[in-house]
């Protein structure tokens, strides 16, 4: 009985070890100094074909080759295609919605936080950045809404949004040239999603928070990128006013249109600039 006792105690250590190891393997911490991921959102109807443009050009600019895509289900289930090591550099997510024409903003946050998640169990993640262009944005925004205040979860250190309808859009909520800005940044009219963000001012737990607002005018006379009035892009500088810094970048000319913006080199250059310091 001893013996057989010897034996049992010998497999169980072994099994432990072996669970151990696999435990490991399944979950890694990337390099501490330069383990902030940036999560890119794309827009309504669209999917993460949409960054490519703006994460091959971070590829050529030297600043990573760690690429790794997080689809996202219709009920928010979360798969990674791809995987980081522990020496990666500066990794990107590439987050793809499989349902891209959800209208439902809460919904969208809550897929945005399942993404952030899986990456802070997986890879231990404790900070982590954001590109978003049109709807995109909305998906940050509203994360932020739901989480910002949970110390639990990881922070946002940057913040780069790209033709961000944060107070309507054009031929459905707003019309060209209707609504102005305050001097404060106050929009003179306000629609129901603006209205619900306007929590985010009283969020203390975003004043270590970096953001660059990047917009486009087509320069056609409608102060517009064609589908978002510039108003209602810049009226994210009245969410934040407690942030660490905030800056507003127009382009201009007919690669300022919505849907070109994901897809024009100078809003590559300010980008990796801001994120990377390249």
């Amino acid at each position: 009985m001893k013996t057989l006792r010897l034996v049992l105690i010998s497999l169980l250590i072994a099994l432990t070890g072996l669970l151990s190891s696999c435990a490991t393997k399944s979950s890694v911490s990337i390099n501490a100094s330069q383990s902030t991921p940036t999560l890119f959102f794309h827009g309504y109807g669209s999917s993460y074909h949409a960054e490519n443009h703006m994460v091959q050009a971070a590829v050529k600019a030297g600043v990573t080759k760690a690429i790794i895509r997080a689809d996202v289900s219709s009920t928010g289930r979360v798969t990674l295609i791809g995987r980081f090591s522990p020496t990666d550099r500066y990794p990107i997510v590439e987050v793809n919605y499989l349902n891209p024409r959800n209208p439902n903003y809460q919904a969208d946050g809550q897929w945005a936080k399942n993404v952030i998640v899986k990456l802070q169990r997986q890879y231990h993640i404790k900070r982590f950045n954001t590109v978003a262009h049109s709807m995109g944005n909305m998906a940050v925004a509203y994360y932020l809404l739901a989480n910002a205040k949970n110390k639990q979860l990881p922070r946002l250190q940057k913040q780069v949004t790209i033709a961000g309808h944060f107070n309507g859009i054009l031929g459905m909520d707003d019309q060209p040239n209707r609504m102005k800005l305050r001097a404060d940044g106050e929009p003179t009219k306000l629609n129901h999603h603006y209205r619900e963000l306007l929590a985010l001012r009283h969020f203390s737990a975003l004043k270590s928070l970096q953001v660059l607002n990047i917009y486009g005018d087509k320069n056609d006379g409608s102060h517009s990128d064609g589908d978002v009035s510039n108003a209602s892009s810049k009226s994210l500088r009245y969410l934040l006013p407690q942030v660490k810094s905030y800056q507003e970048r127009r382009i201009v000319g007919p690669n300022a249109q919505h849907s070109k913006l994901h897809d024009n080199p100078q809003v590559n250059r300010l980008l990796i600039r801001f994120l990377w310091g390249k």
